[in-house]
Order: structure tokens, then sequence, then C-alpha cells
């Protein structure tokens, strides 16, 4: 087993530079801080340090090994400053990992119920691509991770996927870019410029295959892994640009577009993904309660019509 004093004292020593440095920090005496290290590394059976005359260097496997210290100490400081906190001022934290391809304003809304406790809640969100997140998510660095998608197949992290919610797809476009493309709906999209989501985002191969099933070739223009970047294109009247119908009126109020049409034969879908089967952090409970009483369940009638009929939804959504 690790022994982490003498993981503590490697590290002290790899920080300081040299093991002088190191003792006089830690009030100990070089030839103790020598033999310590020298235990384990025959311990670990590998060599942490090169000795090049006075100098001490680090070896791979000493910076692999540093790296991994870094964590663990860190995360001792955050234990201890966690305990000595007062009962009576500690809050709940969460800590999140929010997918890249989840809207920010679709985060927003399933995050804010877990705000709303009785008890305080501290919130810790971080935004990076999936895989990344579940890594974090299976070595409990965070609780939660909300995404587009449940956990891919072939990744090797036992968490559990908890659905959210879905809903269709509605597709905006700048006022004066819908004004040029006034065939119906939908073969509007029909040679016109497009941005789409990346290749990460799980509604990217639906989207495609909806268009060849329709027949439609519509003009390519961009790829964004972010939704926000991708909207702050579309409002600058790059291409058209779709977003999840849940939040529709939202973002034609916000970037000031106009809604060309919408499908619900693609569709978005959101999880929240965590390593428990049975939800029991009350922010997450909350998050998920909310999503299935609220967030999913009060869609607009265009968006949650059970087919595309062109004539009907251009007269109930285009502006």
């Amino acid at each position: 087993m690790l022994n982490y004093k003498q993981l503590h004292y490697f590290w002290a020593v790899a920080k300081a530079g040299s093991i002088v440095r190191a003792s006089e920090r830690l009030h100990l005496t070089p030839q103790t801080l020598s033999g310590q290290i020298g235990l384990l590394e025959e311990t670990l059976g590998v060599a942490l340090f090169l000795r090049i005359g006075r100098r001490l260097e680090l070896t791979e496997t000493g910076r692999l090994a540093l790296s991994y210290a870094d964590e663990v100490f860190q995360i001792g400081n955050e234990l201890e400053e966690a305990l000595r906190s007062r009962p009576e001022s500690r809050s709940i934290q969460l800590r999140v990992g929010v997918d890249d391809a989840v809207p920010k304003s679709i985060a927003y809304r399933l995050l804010t119920p877990a705000m709303s406790l009785a008890e305080p809640v501290r919130l810790v969100c971080r935004e990076d691509k999936l895989v990344r997140l579940l890594v974090e998510l299976a070595i409990q660095r965070i609780d939660l991770v909300l995404a587009d998608q449940p956990i891919p197949a072939g990744t090797h992290v036992k968490g559990f996927s908890h659905k959210l919610g879905d809903c269709g797809i509605t597709f905006f476009a700048e006022p004066r870019l819908a004004a040029q493309y006034t065939d119906k709906w939908p073969l509007v999209l029909n040679s016109a410029p497009l941005l789409i989501p990346g290749k990460e985002a799980a509604v990217r191969i639906p989207l495609m295959r909806w268009f060849e099933a329709r027949q439609i070739r519509p003009h390519i223009v961009g790829e964004f892994d972010d939704s926000a970047l991708m909207q702050a294109f579309g409002q600058a009247g790059t291409g058209i640009f779709i977003a999840p119908s849940v939040i529709a009126e939202e973002v034609r109020r916000e970037h000031g577009v106009t809604i060309l049409g919408h499908t619900n034969e693609v569709t978005e879908q959101f999880y929240a993904i965590s390593m428990e089967r049975r939800l029991t952090h009350p922010a997450v409970v909350a998050i998920n309660d909310t999503a299935h009483r609220e967030l999913f369940a009060n869609l607009d009638t265009y968006s949650r019509s059970p087919a595309e009929t062109p004539t009907r939804v251009t007269r109930s959504i285009k502006r």
C-alpha cells in the first residue's frame, strides 16, 4: 500500500527543487528525506529522481507521480477546509460538468432548481467534452454530467444515464437572410446556408439523415461544437441555425431572429449522468424533478405536434 507520508515528502522535494530546501521547509534532516524517498522508490519499484551531482531531476515516471500527487494533496486541502467549516455555515456543494453540446440556456434552466432549495447550494460548473467529463465523474471530481446523449457505448465508465426530456428542433435565420428564402417548409432549406452542430453533438447524425430522406441539400457554411457560438454566427446572418424547440421563443427574442420552421422527426435529448442508479443528492433530485414536471412538460404547441405538416407549420410559427 502507498505510504502517503513518503508521497508527501517526494511532493515537497519535487516542488522545492532540492532535498536541502525541502528539509528546511519540513523541519527534517536531509538524510531523513532522502531515506524516505528511497523507501518510496523501492516500494514502487521505479526511480522518481535522477541524481545529477548535487541536483535532482524528475524522471518521466517522477513527473507522472508529481501530477497525481498534486491532485491528492489538493483534494486533501479541500477535505480539510470542508471539515473545518462550521455546520451552520456549510452549504451543499454540487459539482456539475456540462457537455459542450448542451445549449447554455438549457443548462441554466436545468440547474436553476438546485439553487432554490431551502438549504444553500454552492454550484461549481465545468464545461468540456463529454468523454473528459465522464472521466472526471468516474474519479468523483464532479457529481453530475449534463449531456445531450446517454453514456456512449464502449465508454469504460460505469455510470447511469437519467433522461431528463427531449424535444424537436427549430430552424432560425437573421430576418434579412430569412427574407431571401420563401419556399415552402422544409424545401426552403435546400441550397440555403446552414450552420450545424459539430460531429460530437448527438443531433448531428439524425439531422443529416433527415436532410437526406427529404432530398434537401443545404449549403453547410459552418460547424460548431459550442451552440452559443453557432447562435452568434446565426444572429450575424452567416447562416440558418438550429436550437431545441423548448427554447425556440427565447432564442427568437434574444437574438432577434426569424423562425423558419421546425421538425419533431429530429429530436434533441438531455440526460443527467451520475454514478447513482437512484438519485439521492437533493440538488440533483430537484434538477430531475423540475425537468420532468416543467421544462419538458410545457412545450409550445408547435414543438409538441406529432407530425410535420408543412402548411400548418408555416402558418403557426413563421413570423
